[in-house]
């Protein structure tokens, strides 16, 4: 599906393919060829459609003699998600740079993008490509932000419940939410390494332009910040999840230590009573009439006597 968009007194409108724009928004559903008939009509190589739909592809960008690629990596809901897979996965989007236009391409309605599309960007501008752009990895890092921020309210929910129980649920939530993190950690590295190298190079050729320069610095922090949040969630998972394996550790070993006890002291009469069992002669108690309450009332005393020999041990 390609939207054609333009800014017009402020105003982002949609336009028919023949007449001018600033934006092209392309994401699935395709049409045949309608990805190459694009990148035929932009003068641009169809790989740098193809790349931004690849899930594996890393921050990077490139440039050819008639567009540039950027793509940066964003956090995506996993909506058809199986139990032990990330509830956030990273996708890609590719920026295509030309002279007249910007070109977006998704594997799926990206909702940073949409956040453009919706007005709910200040002082967005589809013709002004520099700022475009840089509001675009502006947005994708608040976006990671906010992710992570539900992430860690999710843990938290998780961890309370963990408390009162110690079920395989709440712990493959767990195992859900640190795959999640690992995605964000490698995808926010990636973008890092990313946007130092583009203004280190002066890629969007903004040096000299102080308000640029604070935005693309700004985003470059927050970007850092969004890094160490994740490292941190992701030690204080990898902590947590530790200390569950060990805490579930203990109890399975005071519950063997309970009932190996309990085994033993039930053992020992049933060892004296089976003494009875047998056809022998010349057994104590053999002729008497209250052999069955003797034997009953040694097995008491043998179990009580075992009883009070563990816990004097246990203390």
């Amino acid at each position: 599906m390609i939207h054609y968009l333009l800014t017009e007194q402020r105003e982002l409108r949609e336009v028919d393919h023949n007449q001018s724009c600033n934006w092209i928004n392309v994401f699935p559903p395709f049409e045949p060829n309608e990805l190459e008939g694009l990148a035929h009509r932009l003068n641009i190589p169809a790989d740098f459609l193809t790349d931004s739909l690849d899930i594996d592809e890393r921050s990077r960008y490139e440039k050819e003699e008639t567009a540039k690629l950027i793509l940066v990596n964003t956090p995506m809901l996993n909506v058809n998600a199986l139990e032990n897979e990330a509830i956030f996965i990273t996708v890609p989007i590719g920026i295509i740079i030309t002279d007249d236009v910007i070109v977006t391409i998704s594997q799926a309605d990206n909702p940073i993008l949409k956040r453009f599309i919706e007005g709910k960007v200040r002082n967005f501008n589809a013709s002004d490509q520099r700022k475009f752009i840089l509001q675009i990895f502006e947005q994708n890092t608040f976006w990671f932000l906010e992710c992570l921020k539900k992430l860690n309210l999710k843990r938290n929910l998780i961890e309370q419940e963990l408390y009162n129980s110690s079920r395989n649920k709440e712990l493959k939530q767990l195992l859900r939410i640190e795959k999640s993190l690992v995605f964000f950690v490698n995808s926010l590295s990636a973008n890092d390494l990313l946007m130092m190298k583009m203004k280190r190079t002066d890629f969007l050729k903004i040096r000299g332009d102080e308000l640029y320069e604070d935005i693309f610095e700004d985003v470059i922090i927050d970007n850092g910040q969004a890094l160490e949040m994740s490292n941190v969630y992701t030690n204080i998972l990898s902590g947590t999840m530790e200390a569950y394996a060990s805490i579930i550790s203990n109890n399975m070993n005071n519950f063997i230590q309970r009932l190996t006890v309990v085994t033993i002291i039930l053992m020992v009469p049933t060892l004296v009573a089976s003494f009875y069992g047998m056809n022998l002669t010349h057994l104590p108690f053999q002729e008497s009439s209250y052999a069955f309450y003797f034997i009953i009332a040694f097995s008491i005393i043998l179990g009580l006597g075992l009883i009070w020999f563990f816990r004097r041990h246990q203390k």
